[in-house]
């Protein structure tokens, strides 16, 4: 069981980083196997998601010191960045998006949104995902 959970939050987390990962198809085999508790499978999976997804946005933050936000000079750089800007940490609800999400925590980190207020939305959007992914399998 310990080795299940534990490889539930390796994938969980990769998967929320800039790297591909297959953390659901991971869960729904082991809802499906059902000698876990499905409630502590969500946990856990939300958990190591959560944790890439505050990586990233750390990584965003980091980048800024390098890179501050005045080199973004292209229009679609600058109507992003006023989109996130605008939506402030409640756009990382979506940061279980395929695609998005990740970026969407980089650059809320890049633009040095409220930290706090940024680990809820992530984790409120990744709990959200994986109850569905969960009810679909249980």
């Amino acid at each position: 069981m310990e080795a299940e959970l534990f490889s539930l939050f390796f994938s969980s987390l990769i998967s929320s980083t800039l790297l591909p990962g297959g953390s659901e198809a991971y869960l729904a085999w082991l809802v499906t196997d059902a000698e876990i508790s499905v409630w502590l499978l969500i946990g856990v999976a939300t958990l190591g998601n959560t944790l890439g997804g505050v990586i990233t946005f750390g990584l965003g933050w980091l980048v800024a010191m390098r890179y501050p936000l005045r080199l973004l000079n292209k229009e679609k750089h600058q109507r992003a960045r006023r989109w996130v800007e605008k939506a402030g940490t409640s756009v990382l609800l979506l940061s279980w998006l395929p695609v998005v999400g990740d970026p969407l925590c980089f650059v809320a980190g890049w633009l040095k949104l409220n930290v706090v207020t940024g680990i809820v939305f992530i984790a409120l959007g990744k709990a959200i995902r994986y109850m569905l992914v969960a009810g679909l399998f249980v």
